[in-house]
């Protein structure tokens, strides 16, 4: 019996030393049905394959030869094509694999956080007749899958699939990459791919290769203990716990007779509240908690037993939206818009329930202001603002981080590790693996999570750029970027901000070669860091791609700083990008120029356009040292645009 169990084990090993050593032929995940290659360039094609085995890649009806390494590796090189296709590509071993559908373009990296995450399918009601309309078999889109590794470069994506821009297909497409596609595609009548790797809420040093960060020691210190995973291990675990979900429900609104979402509850002692608002500006101090929402709401008889949508504009931090007792929708965080389907046969004519439980963690709480708040069919609107019901379900505890200070007083402070975050970590999960495959450029829109280290996002941004350039081998390679819009609330006194401080970062930045930055501060919403306008900015960035990727002699950029002198009092600012001509966007006097002397105290200055210059002054500052343009979170009215209808970049400049 021993023997005959030892001959089984050994014809299992046999049996798999035979299928090692015939592997199959593999591909990239990005070489795929539909992929779009890179026109006027030598085209690798590569994979993985058993040791030695040979692999032929047939193309355009040409085969070219190669071997496998004795790892495994392989590589086929295709000389430089023309833009065209459909066209198909066999990879043979000792298997045969057929991509089908095959583009030759132009191949664009659309890359950063979540303004270039963001979807046409979210942005649906403003984008609805783009999305209706689309039909460009010719303009494709690859999502890489969102993950991460600190502990080097990986070989290959764990998925994704090459899309078209038709009906319901361009709906996952990247708002702003689609627009910007769009605006190159009606130009040039290329096919236009774009490989969207972006994830929300993640810093630029996430994004960028090691290789970027030779002049950062810190940075680099950070990517070796990276690679130790008892050290990460270790680190992830340091920090107090803060638990939000405890393991019996504490909120008053689940635990009791009857759930307060149920139709059969009758609520007792509800306040009134209205929507939008925070429940702070309306009575409730200081509280972090659960809050439930409560209205009865009479219908018409057309809506009855219809599919509709609820539009619930944006609610910090999370919500549970309950119709009639059935949970209808739900967020987790702050930034997405509520945009809820209702499905048939829950409506009713007459009374119908809706509850919103809501939930937050850290300062105002509730419902935002000037957002969309309504439901509708194909028929009927129901308009949702006005006065709820509502009654506090759960208290939260202040955060107390006490107890975590008394025992660490002593040790360095401990470095809290979130994969996402960490430098390098997207770069070598989302970008690595096709860093061989060659594109026409880059797109970038980030910022919004490195606005607490403004000072020195511009040695990030070199590090990005530099980084990319080298690993894709590509020295000049186009870069684009979209400086950071207006958010937050507006200024109407001169002040600081990040915000400012890192679109200044921003500017500086384009003292790299080859590179184009599109200026937003008109396109972004004060109650939205994802301001809906993505075809905006998608359209500046493609006047910078016209520029240059294309060679197009064009305006493509609004007036940037360029250099100074005084007269007196006065400061004589000179603009690059002015095309043919400085001018005020409105028509009223230019605003948002502040200026200060030695004790950087901002006033209003006055500001008027002479000539190709700006000329700016006030008679309470004798002695000018500093000047800014724009310079805040939200300024209220950034007015200089050139001609073109471009608007000016935000600045701050010392005087020497």
């Amino acid at each position: 019996m021993i023997k005959q169990t030892k001959s089984i084990i050994t014809l299992i090993l046999f049996l798999i030393s035979i299928s090692t050593c015939f592997a199959d032929v593999k591909l990239p995940k990005l070489i795929s049905d539909g992929v779009v290659l890179q026109r006027d360039a030598k085209i690798p094609v590569w994979g993985w394959a058993s040791p030695g085995e040979s692999v032929v890649v047939t193309f355009k009806g040409k085969k070219y030869r190669t071997k496998a390494s004795a790892e495994g590796n392989w590589t086929i090189t295709l000389p430089k094509m023309k833009a065209g296709g459909p066209f198909t590509m066999n990879i043979s071993g000792n298997n045969t694999v057929e991509v089908k559908d095959i583009l030759i373009g132009d191949v664009w990296l659309c890359t950063g956080q979540s303004n270039m995450v963001h979807e046409l399918d979210i942005h649906d009601v403003t984008y609805a007749d783009e999305i209706k309309n689309a039909n460009n078999t010719e303009i494709r889109h690859f999502k890489i899958p969102t993950t991460t590794s600190i502990s080097g470069p990986k070989d290959d994506l764990e998925g994704g699939e090459w899309l078209k821009a038709v009906g319901e297909d361009v709906r996952p497409f990247s708002a702003v990459a689609y627009f910007f596609a769009k605006k190159i595609y009606e130009k040039y009548h290329i096919p236009i791919g774009l490989v969207n790797a972006s994830v929300g809420g993640t810093p630029i040093e996430a994004w960028t290769p090691k290789e970027g960060f030779k002049n950062l020691p810190e940075i680099l210190k950070i990517i070796e203990e990276d690679r130790d995973t008892a050290f990460v291990n270790s680190q992830m675990r340091n920090g107090p716990a803060i638990n939000r979900t405890p393991s019996k429900p504490t909120d008053k609104g689940l635990i009791g007779e009857l759930p307060w979402y149920d139709v059969n509850f009758t609520p007792k002692n509800w306040r009134t509240i209205n929507i939008p608002g925070y429940w702070e500006d309306q009575g409730a101090k200081d509280l972090n908690g659960v809050v439930w929402y409560r209205r009865e709401i009479e219908l018409p008889e057309s809506m009855q037993n219809k599919e509709a949508r609820v539009f619930l504009g944006r609610i910090i931090d999370a919500d549970e939206l309950y119709i009639n007792g059935v949970k209808v929708g739900e967020k987790t965080y702050q930034y997405p818009q509520r945009r809820y389907k209702v499905p048939a046969n829950l409506l009713k004519a007459g009374k119908n329930i809706f509850v919103v439980r809501v939930t937050n963690n850290n300062g105002k709480g509730g419902f935002v202001p000037d957002k969309p708040y309504y439901m509708f069919t194909e028929k009927d609107t129901i308009d949702l603002k006005g006065y709820w019901q509502y009654k506090v379900g759960e208290v939260f505890p202040p955060m107390d981080f006490s107890a975590f200070r008394r025992n660490n007083t002593d040790a360095p402070r401990p470095r809290r590790i979130n994969p996402q975050n960490e430098p390098t970590s997207l770069y070598n999960a989302m970008i690595a693996p096709y860093k061989q495959f060659p594109m026409t450029g880059i797109l970038w829109y980030q910022g919004e999570s490195n606005t607490g280290q403004a000072k020195i996002y511009e040695s990030y941004m070199h590090a990005l750029i530099d980084g990319l350039r080298t690993v894709f081998n590509r020295p000049d390679m186009p870069v684009i970027y979209a400086q950071l819009p207006n958010f937050m609330d507006v200024s109407y006194v001169p002040s600081e901000s990040n915000w400012a401080e890192l679109r200044q970062s921003q500017l500086k930045a384009l003292s790299i070669p080859n590179t184009a930055m599109t200026v937003n501060i008109d396109l972004g919403e004060w109650n939205d860091i994802h301001p809906d306008n993505k075809k905006d900015v998608g359209e500046r960035m493609a006047l910078a791609g016209l520029k240059l990727a294309y060679g197009q002699d064009i305006v493509y950029s609004g007036p940037l700083y360029k250099n100074y002198k005084m007269e007196e009092n006065k400061v004589i600012m000179s603009f690059s990008h002015i095309g043919s001509g400085l001018t005020s966007y409105d028509g009223e006097a230019l605003s948002e120029f502040a200026i200060a002397g030695e004790d950087k105290k901002f006033v209003w200055a006055q500001a008027k356009i002479e000539g190709d210059n700006i000329v700016v002054w006030s008679d309470t500052i004798l002695e000018p040292k500093y000047v800014r343009y724009a310079w805040a979170d939200n300024p209220d009215n950034p007015n200089l645009y050139n001609k073109e209808g471009l608007p000016a970049s935000p600045f701050e400049i010392e005087i020497k």
